[in-house]
């Protein structure tokens, strides 16, 4: 194999371990029913996601057994004290009995409590405890000191060009047609 061959089969070994770029993830298609720039920027949030939670929090989370959905959970019940079960369900798009396993594990964790809500005996409240709260607050810093350093390694422009066009995704996909957003809410509980 000439050397110059082999330098690009070395180069793209590489690639393939490192963070996923454009070049290294794969696009699947799935009979054209979606399109690039969807499969590109799904593969690109997945990639993402993983990296921050595994590089950013792994050993914390490690230690405690927590899960990245766990995590998550937690995040939003220590922002919003004495929500509903779901009110946790609808924000992240999951069912109520999957929203009802993590915080069963994470009241066993003893991160959170669950309390009946004086108004309604039918759903229960939520709240972190002091042992959830230092937690919440520990991985919060870490998460944000982790992302100013990935920040750090980019351009004033490029900072303000992935704000720019992530606020425009979130905007997009909070103006999802009302028929889209039916849908998605099929078969989700209601308050519990």
């Amino acid at each position: 194999m000439p050397e110059q061959a082999r330098a690009t089969v070395a180069i793209r070994r590489r690639a393939a371990t490192r963070t996923p770029t454009k070049r290294a993830l794969p696009a699947r298609r799935v009979k054209g029913r979606w399109s690039a720039d969807a499969q590109r920027l799904l593969g690109l949030l997945n990639a993402l996601g993983s990296t921050i939670f595994r590089q950013l929090l792994w050993h914390k989370a490690s230690e405690l057994d927590l899960t990245y959905a766990q995590s998550q959970v937690l995040f939003y019940v220590a922002e919003h004290p004495g929500g509903h079960m779901g009110d946790v369900a609808r924000a992240f798009g999951v069912t109520l009995p999957a929203v009802t396993q993590i915080v069963d594990r994470l009241e066993k964790k003893q991160f959170v409590t669950r309390g009946d809500d004086p108004a309604d005996r039918r759903v229960y409240v939520l709240a972190v405890t002091p042992q959830g709260k230092t937690l919440a607050d520990e991985l919060e810093t870490m998460r944000l000191g982790s992302l100013d350093q990935v920040l750090g390694r980019m351009s004033a422009h490029d900072r303000r060009r992935v704000i720019k066009g992530l606020e425009a995704l979130v905007d997009a996909a909070v103006e999802m047609p009302p028929k889209a957003r039916r849908r998605g809410a099929a078969g989700r509980g209601n308050n519990g």
